[in-house]
């Protein structure tokens, strides 16, 4: 198709195919997630061919792509995707690691416009536009525009409470989905949530990973920074100690003091509306009565 919207998180994307640019087809992780409407917070216009930085422009950000296996690297590309800035405009180029061609691709956006231009080198007929990784980078940049938060989580929703597990890989947010889901509650997502205001309190929506994930969300209760224990133990945590703690799992670019202020306001924010807490845990059933009874 030439064109079509997407809602995540509440946010409209519209993406139009234009200069005779190519076939628009979203995966299967998006289909649920496609709208009826021609409205939009953000317009990218997709186009074919090589789009060629300003000279000026500067480098801010870089990420190299790097795979794993049990610990060890088996694959590494050293130009992955990377940010560039030149005035008030920012770049993203990006190859496509998961893609069988070496498609390439840039992004032309800014903090302060809604309408953006997106650049695919290939010869591909079809594409996708949220192709990884501009997926996660285009939600990242629309959490930052909006004073939202892309945070590192699991989430679920529990009798109409909402409780956010957040921690580094290996610390359990995927094994508290589960346990919790075995408990009967409502899966929001198991490992990228997005954080937004909603009045006077705040609402966690999940973020299309797996194919036809189906839009969720639920008001936020309680959030708790996790780890691993051999018993099950709270511990309540506020002010600066709790701001630290979230933004150390928040998905963030650290390359401009104005990004930076937005995102640590976002979340002193957070922090003063909803109640923080470290939680140890042991990983079986008994988490959710004992964070039930706990109240």
């Amino acid at each position: 198709m030439q064109n079509y919207n997407i809602n995540i998180a509440g946010y409209s994307i519209r993406f139009e195919s234009v200069d005779n640019g190519p076939d628009l087809v979203p995966a299967a992780r998006f289909l649920r997630n496609i709208c009826d409407t021609i409205d939009y917070n953000v317009l990218i216009k997709v186009r074919y061919g090589t789009y060629f930085l300003p000279e000026k422009a500067v480098r801010v950000f870089h990420a190299p792509f790097v795979e794993e296996i049990n610990g060890i690297h088996v694959h590494q590309k050293a130009n992955f995707w990377s940010i560039w800035k030149y005035d008030q405009e920012l770049f993203i180029k990006s190859v496509f690691p998961l893609c069988q061609d070496d498609r390439s691709a840039v992004l032309k956006f800014s903090i302060n416009t809604r309408e953006w231009e997106l650049w695919i080198d290939c010869n591909a007929k079809e594409i996708d536009p949220l192709e990884y990784p501009l997926d996660g980078l285009l939600l990242y940049y629309l959490t930052v525009i909006n004073g939202d938060i892309l945070i590192h989580a699991s989430g679920v929703n529990y009798n109409g409470s909402g409780y956010l597990f957040s921690g580094v890989s290996g610390k359990g947010k995927t094994t508290m989905a589960r346990l919790w889901e075995s408990y009967g509650a409502r899966v929001i997502h198991d490992d990228r949530l997005i954080l937004r205001k909603t009045g006077d309190s705040y609402t966690m929506y999940n973020t299309p990973v797996y194919n036809n994930d189906e839009p969720q969300q639920s008001t936020l209760t309680k959030l708790f920074i996790i780890d691993h224990s051999s018993d099950n133990r709270i511990v309540s945590v506020k002010g600066a100690v709790a701001a630290s703690l979230v933004m150390s799992n928040c998905i963030q670019h650290n390359w401009g003091s104005e990004i930076i202020a937005k995102l640590l306001s976002s979340v002193t924010s957070l922090c003063e509306t909803v109640p923080v807490m470290k939680l140890y845990f042991k990983p079986e059933k008994s988490i959710a009565d004992y964070i039930i009874k706990y109240g």
